[in-house]
This record gives structure tokens, sequence and C-alpha cells, in this order.
């Protein structure tokens, strides 16, 4: 698979507010260690055209919610681009289960047939992770190049430019 420039991934929606994010050193950084991913023939989920997904589905603007995971899920055709979310026909992994599970203690909402939280996203749902990739099997394998530093430039644009926004912090990962 060839690795992509970052910057052909991000939404046109969200470019003015983190063009000048994508050029700066650490980036770099981060797409290099991605394409060494590759280029030793690693898998690594999501799909690269995913990393991004999250972004595709909302301006900036219209997030009402940011939810904070860790990073994406490291099964196969588990993740996708939305944090804590599987495509339909995927089983529930236990962070999925504990969430529906929640919200049937809470509000008496029954868990629904599909883990696909992309109607969330459309509702102003960031699903964001603090890591937007991760090797197949190893859980944490990208923390610490450069993705952290991305993502906070993301909740930062997020909280100027969408003041009501709802920060909710799953876990303490996400707190910290």
């Amino acid at each position: 698979m060839r690795s992509l420039q970052l910057s052909e991934l991000v939404s046109e929606k969200w470019l003015n507010f983190l063009g000048p994010e994508l050029n700066k050193e650490y980036m770099t950084g981060l797409q290099n260690f991605l394409k060494s991913e590759y280029n030793q023939k690693k898998t690594i989920f999501p799909e690269q055209k995913n990393f991004f997904r999250v972004l595709d589905l909302m301006n900036p603007q219209d997030v009402r919610v940011v939810i904070l995971g860790q990073d994406p899920y490291h099964g196969p055709g588990q993740a996708h681009g939305l944090s804590f979310s599987v495509a339909d026909g995927v089983k529930f992994p236990p962070s999925l289960q504990n969430i529906f599970k929640e919200l049937n203690n809470d509000l008496q909402i029954t868990a629904p047939t599909s883990g696909d939280l992309t109607k969330w996203a459309q509702q102003g749902v960031l699903l964001l992770n603090s890591v937007l990739s991760v090797e197949c099997g190893q859980a944490a394998s990208h923390q610490k190049k450069g993705w952290e530093t991305f993502t906070d430039k993301i909740i930062s644009t997020v909280n100027d430019v969408s003041p009501h926004c709802v920060f909710i912090l799953w876990g303490s990962y996400a707190q910290k």
C-alpha cells in the first residue's frame, strides 16, 4: 500500500484550521514513521484513507460534543476512523459494550445491533482518538509519534470555533 501524505487525507472542511499544522516538523516525523511502518509491511489500522474520517463527517463549527479515546482498535476489521465505533457486523469491543451498557443503565436506551457510530458523528459528535493509527495487535504502538500534538490542535480548534461544545473524557488516558 502506498503511504499517502497526511495533508492529502485531511478534509477540505478542516484545512483552513489545520493546514499550517501539517507542515510542522513533528508532522514530518510522523509521516516518516508511518512510511517506515508501511515499508516494513506492518498492518496499520485504520486504513490510511480513514485516519481523518471523523473530520470528513462535520465542519469544525458543527461539533457539539467531543468524545476522546486513546487510539484505534487494533484488531482486524475493527477500526474505521471513529473512536469507539466499529463497522456493521463487527463484534462490539469491550469499550463499546460498556458505552452501550451505560446508555442503557442511565437512559434506558437499548443497545443497537450495529456498533457503527457514524450517525453520532453526523449529529456533531466528534469521536476522536488522541492517536489516529495503530499497528495490528499492538495497542498504543503509535503513541508519542506526533499524533497527540495534532489531535490537541483539533481539540483547540473545536474549542475556539464551537464554544458551546461539551467534552467527554472516557477513561484515565483521555482525562490526562
